[in-house]
């Protein structure tokens, strides 16, 4: 018989282990939006080429920051498609899921998952104007956003985003938070 001890859980210089941080943030209610942008064509110069994708992620790292100018930030993997992609495009959307759109939320945060064509190919979408990213059909509120700053912050980015445009929808329903591991509702 092996005997095998536990792994001791990791614990950085500070004292606190990923899992007790990681504890005591999911106490921390946060909104659920979906990001977009637009990948452009690998080789605009060839009319066959195709003409680039659309590429989407779920986040709940999303806050406001400034009034004046009008900015929001978005915490993102780094290394992520999205955190490379914005790394070139600096135009980018965001739609505030509603409570209804749950099932979105799960489909753009699957690890592993099909390509973001087939994601976005059954969705209620329309291009936005500023940027030409998607904007969600149905959203809360929708934002085009251009990129004005990134941050290195331990292994996320940090992308401060000029709101270039702001529609809020007559959606029914509340927000979509994410609160202690999974998606709920408010109420």
């Amino acid at each position: 018989m092996l005997n095998t001890v536990p792994k001791p859980p990791a614990v950085h210089p500070e004292g606190v282990s990923n899992d007790e941080f990681r504890a005591a943030m999911s106490r921390l209610a946060d909104g659920v939006v979906l990001v977009t942008a637009r990948e452009p064509s690998l080789d605009p110069d060839d009319p066959g080429a195709p003409d680039g994708e659309d590429v989407g992620m779920t986040a709940t790292s999303f806050v406001s920051v400034s009034l004046d100018p009008p900015l929001v930030l978005v915490g993102l993997r780094t290394g992520s498609r999205m955190d490379d992609l914005l790394d070139e495009q600096p135009l980018w959307a965001v739609s505030v899921l509603s409570e209804h759109q749950r099932h979105i939320a799960g489909r753009f945060a699957m690890k592993g998952r099909i390509s973001d064509r087939l994601l976005f190919e059954d969705l209620p979408c329309v291009r936005g104007e500023a940027g030409g990213a998607l904007l969600v059909g149905g959203a809360l509120a929708t934002l085009e956003c251009r990129t004005e700053q990134r941050v290195s912050a331990g292994d996320h980015t940090l992308v401060i985003g000029r709101v270039l445009t702001a529609t809020v929808a007559d959606a029914h329903g509340g927000p979509l938070v994410y609160f202690r591991g999974r998606y709920r509702q408010l109420g």
